[in-house]
């Protein structure tokens, strides 16, 4: 059960932000809703929510997952591996410091970006990717498992973070995507598989009693449902423009 949420309002140097995709520009009013509405979900999920204001300093702060690891005792700080959204850390460090006692920090030259790090119960998945690289993702381990966690290491081939293909819904149920779909990894687990069309949705976030995922994946939403799911659709063409998905836009804990 999650307690607190962390979001950040989008600022109007989002439209500059980083992007790999080819979707266009985003409309940033639409973006604006689009955020409204998240935050609205999570609060239907029971939450309490910490809404930071926009910083124009840096264009991708909205996507505050990737600044850092947290857990019910303790929070990692990361170090993010795009140069342009490294400082975002020293906007939420004092904001995780209200809420945690138990701070680490992932040091140079090791980098690490909150979305390729996957938690089920006591098991966390890193992936190594382009934002993420070796070592950063062995000083997570280190933490993690000195605090009585399990991790494993996780490179990555096809997708940009480990989160964009792959999500953990609890009881044992991991939904997989792409590359994921057959890791030995995840052999574990009950696997609710999503196709290669639907790839996008398999970026969605379980909080408390609902999955939210994305609007317009209707075998996703099937999926789900026939799995004993109620989910929250939402619209997120404008943060996919800028390669976002769900869980990119909170810190849960």
């Amino acid at each position: 059960m999650f307690k607190n949420v962390i979001v950040k309002t989008p600022g109007k140097s989002y439209l500059n932000g980083l992007t790999t995709s080819d979707l266009g520009t985003p409309d940033y009013d639409v973006l604006l809703k689009q955020h409204e509405a998240y935050v609205e979900a999570l609060e239907k999920c029971g939450v309490a929510v910490t809404h930071l204001p926009a910083s124009e300093e840096f264009p991708d702060s909205t996507f505050v997952e990737d600044t850092a690891v947290l857990t019910p005792d303790f929070a990692v700080v990361s170090n993010p591996g795009a140069d342009s959204r490294n400082r975002e850390i020293v906007e939420m460090e004092p904001v995780l410091r209200k809420f945690y006692d138990k701070v680490f920090h992932i040091e140079a030259p090791g980098t690490l970006d909150g979305g390729d790090v996957l938690q089920a119960e006591d098991c966390f998945y890193i992936g190594i990717s382009e934002r993420t690289n070796e070592e950063g993702a062995r000083q997570l381990k280190t933490i993690l498992e000195g605090e009585g966690y399990e991790a494993t290491i996780i490179p990555l081939k096809e997708f940009f973070h480990l989160k964009t293909g792959i999500a953990y819904v609890g009881e044992n149920r991991m939904v997989v995507a792409g590359e994921f779909i057959d890791h030995p990894a995840f052999d574990s687990y009950e696997k609710i598989i999503i196709g290669k069309e639907d790839e996008y949705s398999a970026n969605m976030i379980r909080v408390n009693d609902y999955v939210i995922i994305p609007k317009g994946y209707e075998e996703t939403k099937r999926k789900l449902a026939e799995a004993g799911y109620e989910t929250i659709e939402l619209d997120m063409s404008e943060v996919r423009k800028h390669d976002g998905g769900l869980s990119c836009l909170s810190l849960r804990f």
